[in-house]
């Protein structure tokens, strides 16, 4: 399978980043694309509640993803919507942080809701409270297709391996991983982290991200770190898409998880042990 992971700088506008997404969807398709993802919150980057509150809709109603939808079966190809932001069921007053694997037909196979959110402070200046505006989902998705298991995480979950981990044990076989990543944390920590999760299980790990500058209308400015990846199972970086926004591409050879899963069979590996004193 060709996968084609979009790296975009979506704006705070659901209705200007579809249009870019869908574009792009053409392009990739056009060469010969039959899996393709965007990033983490491809519908709205925006750090203004009130502004989300004002363009976020429930999943029915969401014209992103209707469009995107729309889109994949139009172009015959399996479609990761990385993430969108939408709003929960009530009486959840939080946001989703929600991906979508869509199938050729257009429907949608498989939903998974971000579970670690992103509070930290990163720098004197830079501090994130995801979990005051975004509800953590509390169930891991691995989910078949006719070219692999794909086990989903979004962004922050990067950090934690034993997610990674609990998905290949469930038979996933490619890992996706779109983000929004932070630029001062990107530099030292985002391919290092994606590199790691392939080699200990043996799995592809497809990565699209946000990048650049975001236009924003109300709030704080954005900036992310880019560099979507494409990491092979024995931890090689195959496609590595910069700061720009683009189309990146590889061939999904699932041998090679099978090759690097019989010379190093961590997942056979795992043993009980009783925590530290």
């Amino acid at each position: 399978m060709k996968a084609a992971l979009l790296q975009i700088s979506s704006s705070d506008d659901p209705a200007e980043n579809l249009e870019t997404v869908r574009a792009m969807m053409r392009e990739a398709a056009g060469q010969g694309a039959g899996f393709i993802l965007t990033p983490e919150v491809t519908n709205c980057v925006s750090s203004s509640r009130s502004h989300q509150r004002a363009v976020l809709q429930p999943e029915a109603e969401d014209q992103t993803l209707a469009g995107l939808r729309a889109e994949a079966k139009a172009l015959g190809v399996w479609l990761l919507i990385g993430s969108l932001g939408v709003k929960s069921e009530p009486p959840e007053q939080r946001f989703a942080n929600r991906s979508f694997l869509i199938t050729p037909e257009g429907e949608i196979a498989a939903r998974y809701d971000k579970i670690h959110m992103f509070d930290v402070q990163v720098t004197e200046t830079e501090t994130y409270r995801e979990s005051d505006g975004f509800a953590p989902g509390d169930r891991a998705v691995a989910v078949e297709t006719p070219f692999g298991t794909i086990g989903m995480t979004i962004c922050y979950d990067v950090r934690f391996a034993y997610l990674h981990r609990a998905l290949a044990h469930a038979g996933a076989q490619i890992l996706t991983v779109p983000a929004a990543f932070s630029p001062a944390t990107g530099p030292g920590h985002w391919e290092p982290l994606l590199r790691a999760r392939a080699i200990e299980t043996g799995s592809w790990v497809l990565a699209p991200a946000q990048c650049g500058s975001h236009k924003i209308s109300e709030g704080k400015p954005r900036r992310t770190h880019g560099h979507s990846l494409v990491v092979s199972p024995w931890g090689e970086v195959i496609a590595d898409g910069g700061t720009e926004p683009g189309i990146i591409y590889a061939e999904i050879d699932l041998a090679q998880s099978d090759k690097a899963r019989a010379q190093i069979p961590v997942l056979t590996h795992d043993r009980q042990f009783e925590g530290p004193a």
